[in-house]
């Protein structure tokens, strides 16, 4: 299993891309000490997570409570629902496909620039 730590940018949701309406791809860092953080669409995200074997789960999860565009907050949904469950996790390099209950629940690139970008 290839490491999780650093900061990976949704490219698909429930299979399907992005909508191009989306102005900052959703993007989450995992870091060394079990924390993630980043950005579910328009709020911030933190929590904690746990990798055991394949199956990935996130600890409690807070965020800010800002509205945005329709687009952005329903990616936000759907990155929110992940981050509520437990998923099991297939990495090939610099790709993590996140499953939920054997479906796509999204494809992430590793990008460590993505956190980089002013929300």
């Amino acid at each position: 299993m290839a490491t999780l730590q650093g900061t990976w940018r949704f490219e698909t949701l429930g299979g399907a891309p992005l909508p191009d309406e989306v102005r900052h791809a959703p993007w989450l860092t995992f870091d060394g000490d079990g924390q993630v953080y980043g950005l579910a669409g328009v709020n911030r995200v933190r929590g904690t997570w746990q990798l055991e074997g394949s199956r990935l789960t996130f600890g409690p999860v807070v965020s800010t409570l800002m509205a945005g565009p329709d687009d952005a907050m329903a990616c936000e949904r759907q990155v929110v629902e992940l981050l509520n469950s437990a998923l099991d996790v297939q990495a090939d390099g610099d790709r993590l496909e996140l499953r939920l209950d054997g479906t796509s629940g999204a494809t992430l690139v590793r990008d460590d620039h993505a956190g980089d970008t002013p929300v």
